[in-house]
């Protein structure tokens, strides 16, 4: 994995992601040449074993100390043993793991070092992708809208139409095709809708042991708490305009609201805020999209998908419908976004993270230690 990566022409990328869901890391590969995609290839999964999950829960909220040098090390140790099966790629994007998210204030942190893992695999590492976004006064997130625009033009979309990405946290893009860059003003808008499997995954781990809702069995047997859902709306965040951007842990009162719910009431509100935050969002966008395509883990709950189809006033579908990979695409955008960063493309821009000017953020790291700040 250590072939040259030339200024110009198709780049074989491969991506890694560990989401706020704490699942596991995908890897997916891109070729692109930082505008275009012209291919997808090799996919692979690592889970995280239930003790990697509880270290890398203990360091959740947390910026340094113990807990984050234990979850580093679970980290990095499972995207070496993921990436290192993978062959014949000219660059790897690692984005790490996301431990504690509070641009307006503290920063962003995401663990991992790209320099070791650079070392380790003998090839060139993009990663730290989000800290020039946040230095320049952006959101540091979300960060896939960038790889969402090039999909939109990969699939040939000739409409406006939105990305949903329901993982841990839920996070929208609206793509306008009509625009030949990213960067270009009205070409994108982005931002966190709000929380999405995070609080009843960890709801759902505490009371029952389970990891997630598999399939809604249970929010399909309960009842939404109207009060709750109420309360929830009523938070400010849903007032801000975008961009904007949570923290995992942002709406953790959500799980005290339906504290005192059987399980199955408190999975179906869980699962109820979910798919409001995202109705209360789709108010920002410039004009209604002609569809919108569901990406994350959330597309496999049937239950969510059902409310967001009633809730919301235009077609709702997976990735799958125009021939992506639902579970794969995060892992795919840092694919794309590292040949980006290496050719000194931006990755951000103001419509994406509210960045006072599009930006490439992210380091090189090379074997031998050789780091290059982009």
């Amino acid at each position: 994995m250590n072939r040259a990566i030339e200024k110009t022409g198709k780049v074989t990328a491969l991506g890694a992601m560990s989401g706020t869901s704490l699942d596991g890391v995908d890897a997916a590969v891109v070729i692109t040449d930082g505008h275009r995609v012209d291919g997808f290839g090799a996919t692979s999964y690592r889970a995280y074993s239930t003790e990697e999950q509880a270290v890398l829960r203990a360091g959740l909220g947390q910026w340094s100390g113990a807990a984050v040098e234990a979850a580093t090390d679970v980290v990095e140790q499972a995207h070496l043993a993921l990436l290192e099966g993978f062959e014949a790629v000219d660059l790897v994007g690692f984005h790490g793991q996301t431990l504690a998210h509070a641009p307006r204030t503290q920063g962003t942190l995401q663990v991992g070092d790209g320099a070791w893992l650079a070392q380790a695999l003998e090839a060139p590492v993009v990663w730290d992708f989000r800290s020039a976004d946040v230095d320049l006064g952006g959101e540091g997130a979300p960060l896939a809208p960038f790889f969402h625009f090039a999909c939109a033009h990969h699939i040939g979309a000739t409409k406006p139409l939105a990305f949903l990405n329901l993982g841990g946290v839920g996070n929208l893009t609206y793509v306008d095709p009509a625009f030949d860059h990213p960067e270009e003003p009205g070409a994108l808008l982005a931002f966190d809708t709000g929380p999405a499997n995070a609080p009843l995954n960890d709801l759902l781990q505490s009371r029952l042991g389970l990891a997630y809702d598999e399939g809604g069995k249970i929010a399909r047997r309960g009842t939404v708490e109207k009060g709750a859902l109420e309360l929830f709306l009523a938070e400010p965040y849903f007032a801000r305009v975008p961009p904007k951007s949570l923290d995992r842990n942002d709406f953790s009162e959500m799980v005290a609201l339906v504290g005192e719910l059987s399980d199955a009431d408190a999975a179906a509100t869980l699962t109820a805020m979910c798919a409001a935050g995202v109705a209360e969002g789709m108010q920002h966008c410039p004009q209604p999209p002609a569809r919108i395509l569901v990406t994350g883990g959330g597309r496999h709950n049937p239950v969510l998908m059902q409310m967001l189809a009633v809730s919301l006033d235009c077609p709702v579908g997976p990735v799958e419908d125009v021939g992506l990979d639902g579970d794969m695409l995060e892992a795919q955008a840092f694919a794309y976004l590292a040949v980006r960063v290496a050719r000194g493309l931006p990755t951000s821009c103001p419509g994406t993270t509210g960045v006072r000017a599009a930006v490439g953020g992210g380091t090189v790291s090379w074997p031998q230690a050789k780091d290059i700040a982009v």
